[in-house]
C-alpha cells in the first residue's frame, strides 16, 4: 500500500478515537515529539497536551460527532475535512454556559506523519461562528 494512503488510515483511525474521546488510544498514534497547533501558530507540545486541549473544548457537549468528509494525502501530509456536530449541554464553552444549543462547524486539519505516526497537527476553524452558536449572540 502506497505511504499516502496507509497516512489517510492513521488519520481516519486518529479521528475515530477522538469522536469516541478515546485519548488514550488516539495518543499511541501520537510522535513522541507531537506538536499540535490549535489556530494558526499557537503550538501545543506533546499529546498530553493536545489531550488535555480537546477534552476542555469537547467537555461542553454530552456527545458528538466529528466525521471525516474528505480525506487528501501526499507523502507524509494528510489534510482532513471534518464537521463536528453536537449539544452544548454539559460544560462551558470559550465562557458561555451551556446553552442546549446544537453547534455545527466546520474543521480543516493539516496532519504530518513520521515513522508511522501523527508528529503535527495543524487545526483552522472559526472561533467567532462557534461562540455565536453557542451564545446564540450574531457576530
Amino acid at each position: 500500500m502506497e505511504i499516502a494512503e496507509v497516512n489517510k488510515k492513521i488519520v481516519q483511525r486518529f479521528y475515530e478515537l477522538v469522536e469516541q474521546e478515546n485519548y488514550a488510544e488516539a495518543k499511541k498514534l501520537c510522535h513522541k515529539d507531537f506538536v499540535f497547533y490549535f489556530q494558526m501558530d499557537t503550538p501545543i507540545y506533546g499529546a498530553d497536551g493536545f489531550v488535555e486541549s480537546e477534552r476542555k473544548n469537547f467537555s461542553a457537549f454530552g456527545h458528538f460527532t466529528m466525521k471525516i468528509h474528505n480525506l487528501l494525502a501526499e507523502g507524509n501530509k494528510v489534510a482532513a475535512y471534518l464537521i463536528f456536530e453536537g449539544q452544548h449541554n454539559k460544560a462551558p464553552l470559550m465562557g458561555v454556559s451551556p446553552s442546549g444549543k446544537n453547534i455545527r462547524f466546520s474543521l480543516f486539519m493539516l496532519l504530518t506523519l513520521k515513522d508511522g505516526l501523527i508528529i503535527e497537527k495543524r487545526a483552522h476553524f472559526d472561533r467567532t461562528d462557534i461562540l455565536a452558536q453557542a451564545s446564540g449572540v450574531k457576530g
